[in-house]
């Protein structure tokens, strides 16, 4: 898979240019552009009804090993939410506090956004996925609007009946602080503890690729061994699939920085996210 994954990799770099969410405990979940904060709260309500399964292909083959799977990437943030505060600051009732509907995210110090990051490591994830046989949904179909709420960020990968889904995000903590880290969900008494140890075993799948692919640290400032469980993001208390957030590094950090902002390192990252993902499906 390895192989066929960088391959797909290859061909993805060259079509693609630049495109970055964080949140240390009090901000892994929305990190502003003027460093950590408490990840931005979620206007919940109750999960929707639960949608048409979609059509699914036959049983995997050897070339195309996620046939059959559905797989939602949720690129954090949107680049025009600084354009409508008052739609982005509505409170969300995420089931254990009420919280923004979104934020703006973070940056880099000299301003690359959270939003593009993550909006383009989603469109090389995207390809890679697709070219192994899955269904790929986004949660946003741009990075020039506003929103959508963490709220329906979960409805989407609900009604999708996703088999896996991952919140693709970056840190804005302290300059010192860096790595990445995985956040997966804790029983709330709510829609996702049916849910809760395949999250797990997701969070643990990526971990590893993510580590063995990027190279990049295990984070030093939040979590243990990049591990980090929460109960206050609206995107996991909701969701009734499989899912995770990943802070893939700090932005405010000038080494983790400069990784993020290479394209050809932003390929290594899709790539990485995208073998987790095979590897927990396949499991």
């Amino acid at each position: 898979m390895t192989s066929r994954v960088l391959a797909a990799a290859c061909l993805a770099l060259a079509g693609l240019g630049a495109a970055a969410c964080g949140g240390t405990p009090s901000s892994a979940a929305d990190a502003s552009p003027a460093g950590p904060a408490a990840r931005a709260p979620e206007t919940a309500a109750a999960p929707p009804p639960a949608a048409a399964s979609p059509a699914r292909k036959a049983a995997p083959t050897p070339d195309r090993p996620l046939d059959g799977k559905v797989i939602v990437i949720d690129p954090g943030h949107n680049g025009g939410n600084y354009r409508d505060p008052a739609a982005v600051n509505k409170k969300v009732n995420v089931l254990t506090q009420w919280k923004p509907c979104d934020t703006t995210g973070t940056s880099t110090d000299d301003g690359y956004s959270e939003a593009a990051f993550t909006w383009d490591v989603a469109k090389r994830m995207v390809k890679l996925l697709k070219a192994e046989g899955a269904t790929v949904k986004l949660t946003r179909k741009d990075n020039n609007g506003v929103g959508p709420c963490i709220t329906e960020r979960a409805a989407i990968g609900n009604d999708a009946r996703a088999d896996a889904a991952i919140s693709v995000h970056a840190d804005g903590a302290g300059a010192g602080n860096r790595g990445f880290h995985v956040i997966m969900p804790k029983k709330i008494g709510g829609p996702v503890d049916p849910v809760v140890g395949d999250s797990k075993r997701l969070g643990l799948a990526v971990r590893k690729a993510f580590h063995d692919g990027t190279g990049l640290p295990y984070s030093n400032y939040i979590g243990k061994d990049a591990l980090d469980y929460r109960n206050d993001l609206g995107g996991l208390n909701l969701s009734t699939v499989p899912k995770i957030f990943i802070e893939t590094g700090n932005m405010r950090n000038a080494t983790d920085a400069a990784r993020l902002k290479d394209p050809a390192f932003r390929q290594r990252i899709a790539v990485s996210l995208a073998e987790g993902l095979r590897s927990y499906l396949a499991s």
